[in-house]
């Protein structure tokens, strides 16, 4: 038995008391009045005896049972609770997952509020420090909510409201579930001070408390021991349709020709007929009806998620025409427990075409090359013209869309694409190792823009450089032992590394060499023109060049249609990282019109809401429990307030008794 409020019962104890008895002792002030006979108020003769002060009181059942029900107040004040786990002073960490897949909704709650609900339940369980008891622990708890990335709500406290304030304040999002990260933070917190060099501790580990629907990509990855985490399993849909895949693009022929691409997947074990509505600038423009085939019951993968098979998938196309620029929704009409996943956005720039620049001391067949590429403009530099250009003023103005490098490495450039053949100038980050020769390419991305219908299979180099490119670069191409084409981007600059002299190669003469420019020209367009960084992931920068001499301040508009003020870096760079939720981010500069931006969720995994009935971490399986916690603190005035209203009724049914005549 514990006592949380023991100073506020005593208190009301000693006011209470006292007045109770006194009323008994009182004398009451009676009227003299006249009457015939004696025999009818001997009763009355009896209770002006009772009230003679200084007399000793009778045994009176009515004051019986007004003091038990004083007492039963009194204890009730003091908020009596019955511990029913003798497990008390331990740690607790509650991770609350806030992923996509949380935002599914059955019956009107989504899992996230269910997984609050019960979050609030554990914190109710947490033992309290005893009154009068000096030896005695409270529990103390943190909680962290998590998705792709943890947020610590409350450091470890006993504080119940605090907890539950903390709880309270867990926002939704639509990233992807990624653990390790969430419990390496609750283990950081949990280490006390100094314990770290010699990785002991006096106290226990902290028990984690996950609610989540299991639907986690890192599980395997977490080492936990047997009993120190406690899997709360929250939601029970399965089947979902979803949009896995969105993209737009306008034919090089035809500029106002866009086509839009959809892929559809069903997580459910029955076919699903699915309208998709296309909307380009707030208006509708097509509907489509999509048929998508059940999943594969036939399991496909081993890892930390339970394999239910392949999803199945189906793609829907819309094409339309629109010279200008488009912001296009892509809805299916589904009407699953995953709202979220149904929805995507993409923006598609007004056509444009992008000027070139060629710095070389004369190549003819890359000469040749860039001027059958679909370009606004061409120019042909020397390397000692170019260096007199001033990089800051190129950067400016946004003369060129591609700045093509032939055997010469500038010690500055704009913040623009490039493409390098040779020595990679030092902006690249990148480094050269060595020299090779007679090499040949041994493999190379297929499915990357920049290689897209270009054969590398039958690229030779007499001579070329071994490069070793920054860790965060794409290798397109391998030779031996070095990249054969390497993309790098560096401070809002975009290099496409190829470290070999054209001359010294057959690439030139290749019938793919052609298209490989023309790859270049359109991948520059798309990285360096206005839509760069205009569509984007869940958690992923926005990001938008601010106009030279122009205003730095702005002001991004949310999905929920908050107002959140801005300022561009020092490079005239405006990002905007808040990105959990998917949806149409806008950002107004000054005057000028706001500036779309698509933040798209397309995770196949969030959209496999099947709850997991068993977490599978590194060397365990947790076992889930889709039941709410049982109660391990049980108050009891509820119990006493309806031992209060029984004596109530009783002293009353006595009193009506006594009076009868």
């Amino acid at each position: 038995m514990e006592w949380l409020l023991p100073l506020t019962g005593a208190a009301a104890a000693a006011i209470a008391v006292p007045a109770l008895l006194l009323l008994y002792f009182l004398k009451l002030k009676r009227r003299e009045l006249l009457v015939s006979s004696t025999f009818l108020w001997k009763r009355a003769f009896q209770d002006l005896q009772v009230n003679a002060p200084f007399q000793k009181l009778r045994r009176n059942l009515l004051l019986l049972l007004q003091m038990l029900a004083l007492a039963a107040i009194l204890i009730a004040l003091a908020r009596p609770v019955l511990h029913l786990s003798a497990e008390a002073g331990r740690r607790h960490v509650i991770l609350v997952d806030r992923s996509a897949s949380m935002n599914a909704s059955e019956d009107g709650v989504t899992r996230l509020e269910d997984a609050t609900r019960r979050a609030a339940l554990l914190v109710d369980n947490l033992a309290v420090k005893r009154a009068w008891h000096f030896t005695s622990q409270a529990d103390q708890a943190m909680v962290i909510a998590f998705d792709a990335r943890p947020q610590v709500l409350c450091n470890f406290t006993s504080d119940k409201a605090r907890l539950k304030d903390a709880i309270a304040s867990i926002a939704p999002s639509d990233g992807e579930s990624r653990i390790r990260d969430a419990i390496a933070v609750a283990r950081a917190f949990a280490t006390p001070a100094g314990d770290e060099t010699n990785n002991r501790s006096s106290e226990a580990p902290p028990r984690i408390e996950l609610l989540s629907d299991g639907v986690i990509a890192d599980a395997g990855e977490v080492v936990a021991a047997a009993g120190d985490l406690r899997f709360h399993r929250v939601g029970a849909a399965r089947d979902n349709v979803a949009i896995v895949a969105a993209q737009a693009r306008r034919s090089y022929e035809q500029p106002e020709r866009i086509s839009v691409f959809a892929t559809l997947a069903n997580f459910g074990a029955e076919a699903a007929a699915v309208d998709v509505r296309l909307s380009v600038n707030g208006a509708a423009a097509a509907v489509r009806q999509a048929l998508v085939p059940p999943r594969d019951p036939r399991p496909r993968r081993e890892g930390p998620l339970p394999d239910r098979g392949a999803p199945g998938r189906t793609s829907v196309v819309f094409t339309f025409n629109d010279p200008g620029e488009g912001v296009l929704r892509i809805e299916a009409l589904a009407g699953d427990a995953l709202r979220n996943d149904d929805l995507a956005w993409l923006i598609v720039p007004p056509p444009r075409r992008v000027a070139a620049l060629l710095v070389t001391e004369g190549n003819p067949p890359l000469l040749a090359a860039l001027r059958a590429c679909a370009l606004a403009k061409l120019d042909v530099l020397a390397p000692a013209e170019f260096d007199r250009l001033d990089p800051d003023a190129l950067d400016a103005a946004r003369t060129y869309g591609l700045i093509v490098l032939d055997r010469h490495a500038p010690a500055r450039l704009p913040r623009t694409s490039c493409l390098v053949f040779g020595r990679p100038p030092a902006q690249s980050d990148a480094i050269v190792t060595g020299e090779l020769e007679d090499q040949v390419c041994i493999d190379w991305s297929a499915s990357h823009p920049l290689l897209q219908h270009v054969d590398m299979g039958g690229f030779f180099a007499a001579e070329c450089l071994a490069i070793a490119p920054p860790r965060d670069a794409e290798v397109l191409a391998e030779l031996g032992t070095a990249p054969a084409l390497a993309l790098v981007r560096r401070r809002g600059a975009v290099f496409i590394l190829a470290p070999f002299d054209l001359l010294r190669t057959n690439f030139p003469f290749e019938t793919c060499f052609v298209m490989f420019c023309q790859n270049a020209v359109a991948f520059a367009g798309g990285e360096t023109g206005e839509e760069a960084g205009r569509m984007c992931r869940v958690w992923q920068p926005l990001t938008h060049r601010a106009a030279p001499g122009g205003p730095v301040r702005g002001v991004v508009r949310t999905p929920d249609g908050a107002q959140v003020e801005l300022q561009a870096d020092p490079g005239g760079i405006f990002r905007y990282a808040a990105t959990g939720r998917a949806g149409l981010y806008g950002l107004r500069i000054g005057d000028a019109s706001e500036v779309a931006f698509a933040v798209n969720l397309l995770d196949e995994q969030e959209s496999d809401i099947a709850p997991a009935d068993t977490l599978a971490l590194a060397a365990d399986a947790v076992q889930g429990s889709a039941a709410d916690p049982a109660p391990a603190n049980r108050e009891l005035w509820p119990f006493l307030a309806a031992f209060v209203l029984v004596l109530v009724c009783l002293e009353w049914y006595v009193y009506n008794g006594k009076v009868r005549v």
